[in-house]
């Protein structure tokens, strides 16, 4: 589980600002990454075991993941 050390309060706001700015966009790659990375899975398991329905696990799969992770890093950031 990954912590985040809080933020001291006599740092400047430019500084706050961007460290919440790059820990909110962190949100902007993590859950479309787990998704293609769960239906890149799939499809190789299709592949692989010659199926034609794996893909669609893979890409459920990886959805759920990133709103796992979308809730852990937005309930960390409180």
């Amino acid at each position: 589980m990954r912590g985040k050390a809080p933020m001291p309060d006599n740092q400047p706001d430019d500084k706050r600002f961007w460290a919440q700015f790059a820990s909110y966009s962190e949100l902007a790659f993590i859950f479309p990454a787990a998704t293609a990375a769960g239906w890149l899975i799939g499809l190789a398991l299709d592949h692989w075991l010659h199926t034609t329905w794996l893909y669609l696990a893979g890409l459920i799969l990886g959805i759920i993941a990133g709103f796992v992770n979308l809730i852990r890093l937005v309930s960390s950031s409180k």
